[in-house]
């Protein structure tokens, strides 16, 4: 007697196929794994995009303020480069428009002067800081919700190998398979988009962090320089 010689690793491979799981998926369960990969898509454009703006933005900032002070007529510095577009040339802006409206009436007040100025500076940095942010809520939304999409296209698959349990009154893993596997590879993908997301919101949150500090830094030394200016006037 001859024993039929099965190919299992044939088998297993194209069980495993992800266009194969993908196309014998429920409806639902299709719908399920588009949106995450299209969420993952998005993420991945994110990740790429923002994560070279944000290294070019922090080497210019860097290169912008290194110039500035070595800088001996403020005035001229600014009308050469106060109009770029970067975060510290924002918030020298900031303060320099500040300045101008401070000290532009005969009696200074002086502490007046110095608050506002001060005032100014802060909501040039905190707008800049705003501004940088905006991308990483997506990231944050993805992180957050795509694990639980994913659950939900499990808990669908798995309901749908439980009903073909009862249609076919066969609890073989032949009949359950299926639906396991779509749920299960849901799940995956839901992984898929939610894992790069967490990472590169928690790296791009301290990237831009330390670009709030070396604002802070900037601004802090330019508003001294103003307030000694301030006692010359």
């Amino acid at each position: 007697m001859t024993v039929p010689i099965v190919d299992l690793s044939a088998n297993a491979a194209a069980t495993l196929s992800p266009y194969t799981l993908f196309m014998q998926a429920d409806i639902v369960v299709k719908v399920v794994m588009a949106g995450l990969l299209l969420a993952s898509i998005w993420t991945w454009a994110i990740i790429i995009g923002f994560g070279f703006s944000l290294s070019g933005i922090r080497r210019k900032c860097l290169k912008f303020e290194q110039e500035f002070w070595r800088t001996d007529d403020i005035d001229r510095f600014f009308e050469n480069r106060g109009k770029e577009n970067l975060p510290s040339a924002r918030v020298l802006q900031a303060g320099i428009t500040e300045w101008r409206r401070s000290t532009k009436q005969k009696v200074v007040d002086r502490e007046g002067a110095r608050d506002r100025i001060s005032t100014a500076l802060s909501s040039a940095v905190g707008g800049e800081v705003d501004l940088l942010s905006d991308r990483l809520n997506i990231l944050a939304t993805v992180g957050a919700v795509a694990p639980f999409v994913g659950l939900f296209g499990t808990v669908w698959g798995i309901m749908r190998s439980f009903t073909a349990i009862a249609a076919q009154q066969n609890s073989s893993l032949a009949v359950v398979a299926p639906g396991i596997a779509e749920a299960l590879f849901a799940t995956a993908i839901g992984l898929f988009a939610a894992i790069p997301a967490v990472i590169a919101y928690n790296r791009f949150s301290h990237a831009i962090n330390k670009v709030e500090s070396g604002l802070n830094r900037f601004a802090d030394t330019f508003y001294a320089t103003l307030s000694r200016e301030l006692e010359h006037s």
